[in-house]
């Protein structure tokens, strides 16, 4: 199977920080991966495959959402205008106690549709029956890190099972699926069921996607109770030496930066949550410096409302402006690159994902630039940064394999997802707190 991509212009970054356009490009794909980019006209069109006309739009790395909730969509809009205590105690965790399998399918379904629709082909996922979330990523053909969520007052047993899922769906669909062991977070694990994650992990080979340091008056509590910040505490007992996913780290403290500097773990960061649940704005600027790998992340829906990772960049780029009182710091180009090559080192792809280049996977998108929001077109880093949408994204390739054509989707029935998400309306939406999964005790 091949597919040839004729005369696009082509953005590449660069792990420094820079960006730049390559005008009237051939993009020759192989199998899955990137066989050749050549200036237009250069080689010849193969003789079979695939030829796909990119008229002048702008081909990149499909985008990355380095930490979500996929299936969460399905309680999309059901928690407005309240503190983070009371979003998890009153509403998310008594919400999810009304989840079946099913419900965890089609959420994740109609996720996948808004994903792919907006950009995104890859995506790490945190949540609950992942057997169902994997079928579906299998049937969209998107790729994905899937971890099955675990609270510490599951017991051990807890995390045989979602090891058990690890060893199913490594490596699945074609390779686009990868797995990861996936704790909740210090504050409802204990140090033994922690260690137990680790353990696990590390005999299958796998990271640890896990919520850590989510404000700063979290990482203050921690500090008082146990005399070490929760990123210290994950270090000390031997996760960070392993991959590592951390959502959020908005409490990170400049320690910490230096800590995870010299370990294999990743930041995700989700700005949009954070500004909504008055979470705080996390140091992505001291991190980037320091040499974090940090990528960008929607979190789920009821804390974002969309899976859109254009907003999440462009509101990254704004906040860090903003916190540190520096217009000039967080660039275009430094912004782009965590978008692109950033979050594809958080997911554990950083080789093989996140540029238009030779041996690299051929997930990868089209992008319109026509619109009247990007004209004039003085700078297209700066029309992706900032004027960029969900709708502009054209044509979606994941694994060498078209899945969105001129914004028809080729994998998934949106209309029947939606419909099979609509029957359950009244029962998800049912919230009774004293049977909520878990209570949030930061």
């Amino acid at each position: 199977m091949s597919l040839f991509i004729r005369n696009a212009r082509v953005l590449q970054t660069t792990p420094a920080g820079e960006a730049r356009v390559l005008d009237g490009q051939d993009v020759a794909i192989r199998g899955n991966a990137i066989a050749s980019v050549q200036p237009t006209g250069a080689l010849p069109p193969p003789d079979a495959g695939e030829i796909l006309d990119a008229n002048g739009q702008l081909l990149m790395p499909g985008l990355i959402n380095t930490h979500s909730h996929v299936p969460m969509v399905i309680f999309r809009g059901l928690a407005e205008d309240v503190s983070l205590e009371t979003w998890f105690n009153e509403y998310m965790w008594p919400l999810e106690s009304n989840l079946q399998e099913e419900d965890v399918y089609w959420g994740m379904l109609l996720g996948l549709v808004e994903m792919v629709e907006a950009g995104v082909t890859c995506v790490a996922d945190h949540y609950f029956f992942m057997d169902r979330a994997a079928e579906a990523v299998q049937q969209a053909r998107t790729r994905a890190a899937l971890g099955w969520a675990t609270f510490g007052s599951q017991g051990i047993a807890a995390l045989d099972r979602t090891a058990e899922f690890c060893r199913r769906w490594q490596g699945a669909a074609d390779g686009r699926i990868t797995t990861w062991m996936a704790p909740h977070a210090p504050y409802t694990c204990d140090d033994d069921f922690l260690r137990a994650a680790r353990d696990r992990a590390a005999d299958l080979g796998v990271g640890i996607h896990i919520h850590v340091a989510e404000t700063r008056g979290q990482t203050e509590a921690h500090v008082r109770k146990r005399g070490l910040t929760p990123i210290r505490l994950l270090d000390e007992l031997g996760i960070l030496k392993l991959p590592t996913i951390l959502a959020h780290a908005v409490g990170a403290t400049d320690d910490d930066i230096r800590l995870l500097a010299d370990r294999p773990a990743g930041v995700a960061h989700c700005p949009k949550t954070y500004l909504k649940l008055a979470m705080g704005i996390a140091p992505v600027h001291a991190m980037r410096r320091a040499g974090v790998a940090v990528g960008l992340g929607t979190d789920g829906a009821v804390s974002n409302n969309t899976l859109d990772v254009w907003e999440s960049m462009r509101l990254m780029a704004l906040t860090q402006k903003e916190a540190t009182g520096a217009p000039e710091n967080l660039t275009l180009g430094e912004t782009l690159a965590i978008a692109t090559r950033g979050s594809a080192r958080v997911v554990g792809l950083g080789d093989r994902l996140g540029a238009v280049a030779p041996g690299q996977l051929a997930d990868l998108i089209l992008v319109d630039l026509d619109g009247t929001h990007h004209q004039p077109l003085h700078s297209v880093s700066a029309s992706l940064v900032y004027a960029a949408r969900a709708a502009d994204v054209r044509t979606v390739i994941v694994d060498g394999r078209v899945i969105m054509r001129d914004r028809k989707l080729l994998t998934l029935d949106k209309a029947e997802i939606i419909r099979q998400v609509n029957r359950s309306l009244e029962r998800l939406a049912r919230r009774t707190p004293e049977s909520r999964i878990q209570v949030y005790r930061p």
